[in-house]
């Protein structure tokens, strides 16, 4: 049998898969959109900002892999991403604050559950208080691979194995999963660790107009 065709065949599995979460998300409260191909999402994502002034960057690689930053400006948003080089450790706050409090905010998640229960682990708190409460819009690009069987056990269990210590290594934080690539549960006792709030959303908060967007392609961590 071909590759392509096995490609093929797996890509059906993961439509079907998100389509079904699409459902469950849905009845959470959910605005929810299912998309074959990344430049799809990147399409959908455009029109939504286009109401948008201001456009708040959750530090998402699964977003920063659509190059939107460019665009955007060049449509006279105003750019609040704290992940820019060069900044202060004070002009980073700053900048983290006014996400809080801006048009759209673009972020991923950690991990999604089959039954639509979105799961994610901070450090600081910025992002998971920011697609709770404050902007006017949230957008969630969440890639098939941020999807778990097993309810929230197993999407903690895909933070500690996978997105933690990644996200880590990536940052340079001296944790001993960065190290080791294995979550050593070092709550309390490492002053770099990225693992400090938890939070699990059950449903769309009550005041934040909340829309998921659901990729057939493996996006970030």
């Amino acid at each position: 049998m071909e590759q392509s065709t096995v490609n093929d065949m797996l890509s059906w599995l993961s439509a079907t898969r998100l389509e079904a979460v699409a459902q469950k998300l849905r009845a959470r409260g959910f605005m929810v959109e299912v998309c074959a191909t990344r430049e799809e999402a990147r399409a959908k994502l455009l029109t939504l900002a286009e109401p948008a002034r201001s456009v708040g960057f959750g530090g998402s690689l699964s977003v920063a892999c659509l190059n939107l930053t460019r665009e955007l400006r060049d449509a006279g948003k105003e750019i609040l991403n704290h992940g820019f080089p060069n900044l202060s450790p004070e002009e980073k706050l700053e900048i983290m604050r006014r996400q809080l409090t801006c048009d759209l905010f673009l972020s991923s998640v950690n991990a999604l559950t089959e039954d639509g229960i979105i799961v994610n682990i901070d450090g600081n708190g910025n992002r998971v208080a920011a697609m709770t409460f404050g902007p006017r819009q949230v957008v969630l690009l969440i890639g098939r691979n941020k999807l778990v069987r097993g309810g929230v056990h197993a999407a903690l269990d895909r933070i500690a194995e996978v997105a933690g210590p990644v996200n880590a290594y990536r940052l340079g934080r001296k944790t001993p999963c960065a190290a080791t690539g294995t979550c050593a549960q070092c709550a309390g006792s490492c002053p770099e660790s990225i693992c400090r709030v938890t939070s699990i959303l059950k449903q769309r908060p009550g005041c934040t107009p909340t829309t998921v967007l659901l990729v057939n392609e493996d996006l970030g961590l």
